[in-house]
């Protein structure tokens, strides 16, 4: 099939197409969070199991994240070339080939491939991240923010049900002799497989293609093009969106290491998949209240909201850091403040960016932001071990603050 129509493009057929599109990248995004999410919970205790170390355990979601920051900004650019289709394709690619290596060095016992792992899994986490964006390339000013948070939205049924899974897959694991804690890694191998095929024969024709056809051409509406570019807006958009992605990785990661500390050895591996599924149900499972917000509101005002959540969530672990209970309120807290920066944020960073340079500006805000966000991961474990979890959580409300007192610049 052919990656944009022949015929001429009108409103109708415009909207049309965006439909089909938000659909399959929703279906594609249930697939690759249940892939994602089933293995990120795992991240910091094969590190640390591996290595023996705690204090190694944040490298694992660092290499993770530092995967998806060197990834981005090609990806972006082979999506600008040659459509979304093919860079999402690749992304489940890099991230079965990365599953593979995991197990391997799981059964082998060695952390240095265990992170060679972890960093391909970040590689095609980041083909993933840009559906997000694929959801905005026909969207109308008016449902652009709802259009993205769709997508987002659909992440939370896999990435949910994903960190549920991790008993059932340690119970398959053991019967199939695999290594202890790759087991759930067979349910990430059929999702990865699952989207793979779904976006290789459902997304036509391509989304960004038929956008960048609409900036040539000018048919159908302006609405569907952004002719005002806004640098400064654009840049603060990126801090924005990078800064509440440190601060949910940083916390994030190092809470299984936290609670591992807290509970029995029998109970860990449910507690911890418990504790991560609130988590991500709070990333993902109101982002559509948050898109009409940013719709309604204002990007910059929902920016902010996601901003008052962090704190909230920071000052839950600080003062509860040692209660299970407070902990999940904490990663509830945490989860909600990303979704409304990040959703706010990305919707303002795609109006705020001509057509002709979205790919490359959209790559660069998703490699910034996990460039960032591996630092914080590997710092994190350091922190940890220095002042502890609510130590931790103290630590980040710096990040928050600096992205509140820059908020002026989104205006402009």
């Amino acid at each position: 099939m052919p990656d944009t129509l022949a015929a001429p493009l009108t409103a109708g057929s415009v909207a049309r197409i965006q439909r089909r599109t938000v659909g399959t990248l929703a279906a594609g995004q249930v697939l690759g969070s249940v892939a994602f999410g089933a293995t990120v919970s795992l991240g910091a205790l094969l590190a640390a199991d591996i290595s023996g170390q705690d204090s190694l355990s944040g490298f694992a979601t660092a290499t993770v994240t530092l995967g998806a920051a060197v990834a981005a900004i090609p990806l972006a650019r082979l999506a600008a070339r040659r459509g979304r289709r093919f860079s999402l394709s690749l992304g489940n690619l890099l991230a079965l080939a990365g599953i593979v290596v995991v197990v391997t060095a799981a059964a082998i016992r060695s952390f240095p491939l265990l992170l060679v792992g972890v960093l391909m899994i970040g590689a095609g986490n980041a083909g993933n991240l840009q559906s997000r964006f694929a959801a905005t390339d026909l969207a109308t000013t008016e449902r652009r923010g709802r259009d993205l948070s769709i997508v987002v939205w659909a992440t939370t049924v896999g990435g949910v049900v994903g960190p549920l899974l991790l008993p059932v897959g340690e119970s398959l694991g053991r019967t199939l002799g695999m290594p202890p804690l790759t087991g759930s890694y067979l349910f990430s191998c059929a999702a990865q497989l699952g989207a793979l095929v779904l976006y290789l024969v459902a997304l036509h024709p391509d989304p960004l293609l038929t956008a960048q056809r609409l900036a040539r051409s000018g048919e159908a509406r302006k609405e569907h093009i952004v002719e005002v570019d806004r640098p400064v807006a654009a840049r603060y958009a990126i801090f924005a969106v990078a800064g509440s992605h440190v601060v949910m990785a940083s916390v994030m990661a190092m809470t299984p290491v936290h609670l591992a500390h807290m509970v029995s050895a029998d109970t860990v591996t449910a507690v911890v998949g418990v504790t991560i599924a609130i988590h991500v149900f709070g990333m993902y499972g109101l982002s559509p209240v948050f898109g009409i917000l940013a719709d309604r509101w204002g990007r910059l005002r929902v920016i902010l909201l996601g901003q008052g959540l962090l704190i909230a969530s920071l000052l839950t672990a600080a003062l509860l850091s040692n209660a299970e209970g407070g902990v999940m309120l904490a990663l509830v807290l945490l989860g909600l403040g990303w979704s409304a920066a990040t959703v706010s944020g990305a919707a303002l960073l795609t109006e705020a960016t001509v057509t002709s340079q979205r790919p490359r500006r959209q790559g660069r805000s998703d490699s910034i932001m996990a460039f960032s966000a591996a630092i914080g991961a590997a710092a994190a474990g350091a922190i940890l071990g220095w002042i502890g979890y609510g130590g931790l959580a103290l630590c980040a409300l710096v990040i928050v603050a600096a992205v509140i007192a820059l908020s002026p610049l989104g205006r402009r």
